[in-house]
């Protein structure tokens, strides 16, 4: 930031030097108009008080003798007294604060900055100007105001810059989590789920004459065993921070919990049963077989044509789940004229393909769907609902005032009939 000054004269130097002078305080003319240091005037002041105390002190004696011979002093030499005085005190005051300016310590001013005083007296082409004869013309003088984010000296601005904070904590994205409420959801005692499934049936129901034999049909069962499974994790935080910043341990706790439903749909869906993990829906899913063959089947057909197949097992479908750039591709399918046959992009439509809910997630890999009877085929079970544990129990967190944030959730699934689900490709990948 630059400041212009055209001086016409040693006049207007001085108007400008008069006006800056009682607001910065650095410098002060002296009788011929050139500008002073602090340190100058103090020696200045000091002999002008030697001499006004020497001239009172002359007064004070004069007044003394006349007084041991009975003499009166005239009003001339009263006036004269109270005058020597009136001007040694304005004297004395001067110099008390100029001293009291040179007495700072060193430090007070943390940052020394050339005021527009300062650059002015010091500028050549000022100083030519004032020591010629006529003092006469114009100075084009330009002077940069140093800005700092200093709190103190002149150009400092820290006290005036603002920081902008804006509310809340900007969060990454989310994925859209929904393959959990396809599914019909339960609760469960102890570790241990079991349930008896039938894996076989043989229908011979018949006609019977009277007086034949009846038909037998067999019926085998299996019990299958299960057991709940824990996700979990935690994150660490300090007490400090917990009390200083109110909101963030409810972001905490949101954060971590989508994490935990992050893991859990895809243990749903994908878990293979091995260790720790649940035996997802997908690796006991029915392949893909299409009942009828359809000439130029679309994507669109191959999911009818998996429904139709779990209709046949006796599960019809209730809802289907595909990745979103499979629904992408659906969504744009296009007529032979080029209008969508799906949707109108004017209009929100819900992702719905033949009367059931589609779930487009990243949770199923592209290319990939599936679709069944989530209802009927599979339960969900609950040991541990969603909970989130905040403790400082161990001895290295009570000692650095830190704190464990722990959320965890313990379940099991329990996929009924295989059958009910059909697993395919819609053959866009190799």
């Amino acid at each position: 930031m630059k400041k212009m000054f055209f001086v016409g004269g040693a006049r207007a130097f001085l108007g400008i030097m008069t006006r800056n002078e009682r607001r910065l305080g650095r410098y002060i003319r002296d009788g011929e108009g050139h500008p002073q240091s602090v340190e100058q005037l103090a020696v200045e002041l000091k002999k002008d008080f030697d001499k006004r105390f020497d001239k009172v002190k002359e007064i004070a004696e004069e007044a003394v003798g006349k007084a041991k011979t009975g003499e009166d002093l005239t009003k001339a030499a009263k006036e004269l007294a109270d005058e020597a005085l009136t001007g040694m005190n304005e004297v004395k005051h001067r110099l008390d604060d100029i001293e009291q300016k040179l007495d700072r310590k060193p430090g007070d001013d943390k940052i020394d900055v050339k005021t527009l005083g300062d650059q002015f007296v010091a500028d050549e082409r000022v100083k030519a100007f004032l020591e010629s004869e006529s003092k006469r013309g114009k100075i084009d003088f330009s002077a940069k105001a140093s800005l700092t984010s200093a709190t103190t000296g002149t150009g400092g601005l820290g006290d005036a810059v603002n920081q902008t904070r804006l509310p809340g904590i900007i969060a990454p994205p989310e994925r859209r989590l929904t393959v959990r409420d396809l599914i019909t959801p339960g609760r469960m005692d102890g570790n241990t789920l079991e349930y008896v499934k039938e894996t076989g049936f043989s229908n011979n129901a018949a006609t019977v004459a009277e007086g034949a034999a009846k038909p037998q049909s067999d019926i085998t069962f299996d019990l299958v065993s299960t057991t709940a499974k824990v996700i979990a994790h935690y994150a660490k935080a300090s007490r400090q921070i917990m009390d200083d910043v109110s909101q963030l341990a409810s972001y905490i706790n949101g954060r971590l919990n989508y994490g935990l439903a992050y893991k859990e749909e895809q243990q749903i869906l994908s878990g293979d049963g091995t260790g720790q993990n649940l035996l997802g829906i997908i690796p006991q899913a029915t392949a893909y077989n299409a009942p009828v063959a359809i000439s130029g089947a679309t994507s669109i057909d191959q999911v009818r044509l998996a429904m139709l197949q779990a209709a046949l097992a006796e599960f019809p479908a209730t809802g289907t789940v595909m990745n979103p750039i499979d629904w992408t591709v659906i969504e744009l399918t296009k007529d032979a004229a080029g209008g969508y046959i799906f949707a109108n992009p004017a209009q929100l439509t819900g992702p719905v393909l033949w009367g059931n809910p589609v779930v487009p997630t990243q949770a199923i890999a592209q290319d990939k769907f599936l679709t069944g009877a989530f209802k009927l085929g599979a339960q969900l079970f609950d040991r541990w609902l969603a909970r989130i544990e905040i403790a400082t129990e161990n001895e290295d967190d009570f000692i650095k005032n830190m704190i464990t944030i722990l959320n965890e959730e313990r379940l099991a699934l329990a996929v009924y009939r295989p059958e009910a689900f059909i697993y395919g490709d819609f053959g866009r990948i190799a």
